[in-house]
């Protein structure tokens, strides 16, 4: 086993913070993610919390502040699951960098999704227990771990708002895929918020404030927003991630032999849809092919495509691209997409095989 318990051929791209993401076969035709698997993304060192000392406070515009131990959560709520696909926003970041350098930012590949069954209990549940005051407009959710890329280096710390807060599907999570979180995945408590990016699922989670204006920490007013331009700071903060489709296998630059060669990715949609269809070019996009999709675990969960190309010697660019439930497509250049982060790649991927 590699770092935290994750297999040994995971693409590590830093080990301190940790991150890393699997290699797209081992994403491949699974609809849920080893925990060995799932992409790490982390912003600071891992911190270690002990599960008998650790307690959950609800704070802020509440009627009535809450100090809550994991027995507690477990007795007090109905326990419930979900599966959820996360992804960084930064998935796909390589692809961007082909347009043009971004210097200081991971080049993660399509490896930075993954999906699991977590368990927990709603947050809606726990908030309604402390009676959230009818002004506060944004949920807040702290941790310990401490970034040295923020400026002030600081804890984490970032919100998302009441309306989607309260939603019956986003989790207070103890386990994953059945068993307890991993500390690299955020134990003893993080929050699930399906559809959206996995900036706002926040790890290792101490505290939960109900705020009239959304969080002041850097990874919310800096960091994750998408900038109008390069010079600018402000921008609008990601939340709920688009629609995007990834190859998984064969890999950029493989070998493969001519005739029959199954392409295998993924394709997802954010919050509230699924997708609807998947194509396939090996012709520049003049002409495309479509793909047998598996049935969506649920919205904004992750759907396996796979196709099975009759492939000529040569060098061929496999493209793919997707619509979802709304009639959304995808761009076709990752450079009408280029952002001083690397931010939501979501042109169509492609693959360069090596037919011989």
């Amino acid at each position: 086993m590699g770092m935290w318990g994750k297999r040994d051929d995971m693409v590590v791209h830093q080990q301190e913070p940790f991150n890393a993401e699997p290699p797209g076969g081992a994403l491949a035709g699974a609809r849920i993610t080893d925990v060995d698997t799932f992409y790490s993304r982390s912003h600071g060192p891992v911190p270690r919390l002990d599960p008998a000392d650790w307690r959950l406070t609800v704070d802020g515009l509440v009627a009535h502040p809450l100090r809550l131990s994991l027995a507690e959560l477990r007795d007090r709520f109905e326990e419930t699951g979900a599966t959820v696909t996360l992804q960084c926003a930064g998935n796909r970041r390589a692809g961007l960098m082909t347009v043009r350098d971004i210097p200081g930012e991971t080049p993660w590949g399509p490896g930075a999704a993954s999906t699991a069954r977590f368990h927990g209990v709603r947050l809606a549940d726990v908030l309604a227990h402390a009676g959230v005051a009818p002004e506060a407009a944004h949920i807040a959710f702290h941790a310990p771990d401490v970034s040295p890329s923020a400026d002030p280096p600081q804890p984490y710390d970032v919100s998302v708002p009441r309306e989607r807060a309260t939603e019956p599907d986003v989790l207070l999570a103890w386990a994953m895929n059945g068993a307890p979180l991993p500390d690299v995945h955020g134990a003893p408590l993080r929050v699930v918020v399906p559809g959206w990016i996995g900036a706002r699922s926040v790890k290792w989670l101490t505290r939960v404030t109900a705020r009239t204006t959304p969080s002041d920490g850097y990874f919310q007013t800096t960091a994750y927003r998408l900038p109008p331009d390069e010079a600018g700071t402000e921008g609008v903060a990601l939340g709920p991630f688009p629609l995007n489709c990834a190859v998984l296998t064969p890999q950029d630059g493989a070998l493969v032999a001519p005739g029959p060669v199954e392409v295998t990715g993924y394709a997802l949609a954010g919050q509230g849809r699924t997708v609807a269809r998947v194509e396939v070019s090996t012709d520049g996009g003049r002409a495309w092919s479509r793909a047998a999709l598996d049935e969506p675990a649920g919205p904004g969960v992750w759907q396996q495509w796979h196709i099975t190309l009759d492939l000529p010697s040569g060098d061929a660019d496999v493209l793919a691209r997707a619509w979802d439930t709304t009639g959304a497509g995808m761009p076709a250049s990752p450079a009408s997409l280029w952002n001083p982060k690397g931010y939501v790649n979501t042109s169509w991927p492609r693959v360069r095989l090596r037919v011989r």
